[in-house]
């Protein structure tokens, strides 16, 4: 196998999903195969102990999607016209010898949540890369196949590479509260509005006295301008917290007595294993990749259903037995999962190119 080029403008980003997976596959990457990969990034870089981790060189002069579209493809034709691993979505489109990362089409199908800039952009790279390039990448079979489906490709040309988890997600210490947590960003698709609801009529009901809702997750204005929470922010039993450090965030899975997301879509979907992982039970859809991805470690409710949410929260807070068999098979799914086999699945693919 001759030496893979990775685009590495993750470096230079804030974390999201699609960065946190760029990185712990490129750390896995590094590990397996540490004299295989060049790491090639705009100089911007945030993120400086990985970047230096990773051995990453600063290529040309330009940042951003000039640096991505002119500085790179300029770069590896200079040096023969290598392979390229794209991990976060966008790719040059013009460099042919190319693999691609497609998380989702969550952009597509909620443009309302975006810019239009965004979604302009998205809309004439997205099909573009995904067309020229050798191979496309994406994080489950749900996804692949929207992809086929929105952007007419053939299943053969996706492979999948499953997400995972930090080993930092475990069950610590703490004793479980009277809390039920929801984590992701505030985006319409996340239905968190019927999450509130069904919160709510279970308060109203005197069905959740003493619980607390906390929400958390960043804040996208874009997206908040099309979901309106304004009427829950001043209540005492609801909590938005923003974004957190991941040590906050595994003491919230750690202290939660029930993890909530009612999601009507997910590429993949981390935080319920993340909540597995520390023993919290966990209430999902069962919409999108979540039956995929959480199997039988999850008790399923229909998103567009408030009542149905709400019975959900109830069954498991209230179903000791069913609680136990929750929190059991949570500990054996999450050991599907892990980025070194998904890493490992990379190189394996990366040999037949």
């Amino acid at each position: 196998m001759n030496k893979i080029f990775i685009n590495s403008r993750f470096l230079t980003q804030k974390i999201t999903g699609s960065q946190r997976f760029a990185i712990e596959i490129s750390k896995q990457l590094k590990k397996l195969e540490p004299e295989k990969f060049v790491f090639v990034t705009p100089k911007d870089i945030v993120h400086k102990d990985l970047a230096k981790e990773l051995d990453a060189k600063i290529i040309g002069f330009n940042t951003g999607h000039i640096w991505e579209q002119i500085d790179l493809p300029l770069y590896l034709k200079k040096n023969g016209s290598p392979l390229l691993l794209n991990l976060v979505n966008t790719a040059p489109i013009f460099y042919k010898n190319k693999i691609v990362t497609i998380m989702d089409l969550s952009w597509k199908h909620f443009s309302y949540a975006v810019s239009k800039k965004f979604y302009l952009w998205y809309s004439f790279l997205i099909p573009k890369i995904a067309k020229n390039s050798k191979l496309i990448l994406s994080i489950s079979e749900f996804s692949r196949k929207n992809l086929v489906k929105e952007l007419h490709i053939n299943l053969t040309k996706i492979e999948i590479i499953s997400c995972s988890i930090s080993d930092s997600f475990k069950p610590l210490n703490f004793n479980r509260e009277k809390i039920i947590l929801s984590v992701g960003s505030l985006q319409p698709y996340k239905n968190l509005l019927s999450l509130i609801k069904a919160f709510i009529k279970l308060k109203n009901e005197n069905k959740l006295k003493d619980y607390k809702l906390v929400l958390i997750g960043g804040q996208n204005k874009k997206a908040l301008k099309s979901v309106d929470f304004s009427d829950y922010l001043s209540r005492d039993d609801i909590k938005f917290t923003g974004y957190i450090p991941d040590e906050k965030l595994i003491e919230y899975y750690n202290k939660a007595s029930l993890f909530v997301l009612p999601s009507f879509f997910e590429g993949f979907g981390i935080p319920p294993l993340e909540a597995m992982a520390c023993g919290c039970p966990c209430v999902v859809s069962n919409a999108a990749s979540l039956p995929e991805v959480c199997g039988d470690a999850a008790y399923y409710v229909d998103p567009y259903d408030i009542n149905d949410i709400a019975k959900g929260i109830e069954k498991v807070l209230t179903d000791d037995k069913l609680r136990d068999e929750l929190v059991r098979k949570g500990f054996k799914n999450v050991k599907r999962f892990s980025w070194e086999s998904s890493a490992q699945k990379v190189i394996e693919i990366l040999k037949t190119l």
